[in-house]
């Protein structure tokens, strides 16, 4: 059937949304102090970098930055993942005590950050975790919520949302991938105000 392509968010609107979360989480941790960020493999990785060196720009303040990988922490992993590809978690300091924010690209059923949390307190007992995400999708099947968000979205399932952020893309994006069964007849909702100003301003654009 195939599926049609459309930008979300190009290189300029994730930039202005990069330094709008890092201001966010900075009020909420109030400050650097105790700070450390985690990216989930693969996509939170990038979103992490770029997060930690604006609030050095920010802060004026190197903000450690680690990763963890959640393959063996899935809730499905004995069924869904007969061969998982499995990363190394890279956490070069202690969690334990410390504020961490935990970064993914996508946010939607909620497993994921379970399953990262998991992976995370497995390296210590942080005093405070904090998640930010660049799309909030919806879709929740646990009681999970971001502390700060690039853009929300309401979209059904068979909807896909990719994320180019690493250190080699030039030109970072995210993209929506419709299949062309579904029907496009309203506009994507953007439920928070603040990502309603970041949204690009795409002309016909569609919900589902």
């Amino acid at each position: 059937m195939g599926s049609s392509a459309e930008t979300l968010l190009d290189a300029t609107a994730i930039d202005r949304c990069v330094r709008r979360m890092a201001s966010e989480v900075l009020e909420q941790a109030k400050g650097v102090q105790s700070l450390v960020l985690v990216g989930v493999r693969r996509g939170g990785i990038g979103l992490s970098r770029r997060l930690a060196r604006e609030i050095e720009s920010q802060e004026q303040c190197v903000v450690p930055v680690g990763s963890v990988d959640i393959a063996l922490y899935r809730d499905d992993a004995a069924t869904a993942l007969p061969s998982p590809k499995i990363g190394p978690s890279e956490i070069p300091f202690q969690v334990s005590g410390k504020q961490v924010l935990l970064v993914d690209d996508v946010l939607q059923t909620g497993r994921t950050v379970r399953a990262a949390i998991d992976c995370l307190l497995d390296h210590g007992r942080p005093a405070r975790i904090l998640l930010a995400v660049l799309i909030d999708r919806r879709g929740r099947e646990l009681p999970i919520a971001a502390d700060t968000v690039g853009r929300e979205l309401d979209l059904p399932r068979g909807v896909r949302v990719e994320v180019r952020i690493d250190e080699d893309s030039v030109e970072p994006s995210a993209v929506l991938f419709r299949p062309r069964s579904v029907d496009p007849s309203s506009p994507l909702e953007s439920p928070n105000p603040l990502s309603s100003v970041l949204a690009i301003q795409r002309e016909g654009a569609d919900d589902v």
